[in-house]
């Protein structure tokens, strides 16, 4: 097959979920309240705290109570666009101030290196904001790796587990979908990038699965392109 772009989801995939689950969203969590208290004026928070209150649908909520949605959200691992966009702001602080580095699997950065060097094209796809995925990959456990990425997607582009979302992204990338592998630890999304006609591989870094509907591997080194 003709592979011109990875695409590769995060979470599970190219980093451990545990570091996400266990580090990230337990730091947002509780350094929330604080950060939107002291940027309650900051335009960029403003426009976030709007969007929070068309997804309330409660036009008049107050600082308490958006704090407490958003708190919310988080334990309930929301797919939520403005929950992800405060998240990405308030780990700005924590990547920068060296409270953690993003972690990314050694097989991971390996190969996503070498088919950087052998021309392949590689964005990303994650639910995760834009901010929080340049933020993990720009603070790596290796360093700095943005440069290797031309472009990254989040939920602004459409549902991971949605056709159109992939439909979107081969557009942007100005590729034919047969032309773009799709990467990911989660069936649902890679049947909804199958559908829009790219190739897909599952990583399932645990157990490989008895009867996958995609091609799976347990590393980054068993995948062909």
């Amino acid at each position: 097959m003709t592979i011109k772009v990875i695409l590769t989801d995060i979470e599970g995939t190219t980093t451990d979920i545990r570091f996400v689950h266990d580090v990230l969203f337990p730091y947002a969590r509780q350094a929330l309240p604080a950060f939107v208290k002291g940027h309650w004026n900051d335009a960029v928070v403003q426009s976030i705290m709007a969007e929070a209150k068309l997804v309330l649908e409660a036009p008049d909520a107050d600082q308490t109570t958006l704090i407490q949605a958003f708190i919310n959200w988080i334990d309930q691992d929301k797919k939520v666009t403005a929950l992800k966009t405060l998240q990405g702001l308030i780990w700005v602080q924590g990547y920068k101030n060296g409270d953690f580095t993003g972690h990314l699997y050694q097989d991971a950065y390996e190969y996503l290196q070498r088919w950087n060097e052998q021309g392949i094209e590689l964005s990303v796809f994650s639910s995760g904001s834009v901010k929080a995925q340049q933020l993990l990959f720009g603070h790596s456990d290796f360093g700095d790796l943005t440069p290797l990425f031309s472009h990254y997607f989040d939920t602004t582009t459409g549902h991971k587990r949605e056709k159109a979302a992939y439909v979107s992204i081969a557009s942007a990338l100005q590729q034919l979908p047969e032309n773009i592998l799709f990467l990911s630890d989660i069936v649902e999304e890679l049947d909804a990038a199958q559908s829009a006609g790219m190739k897909t591989c599952l990583l399932a870094r645990e157990e490989l699965p008895e009867n996958a509907t995609h091609n799976a591997v347990s590393s980054f080194e068993s995948i062909s392109v």
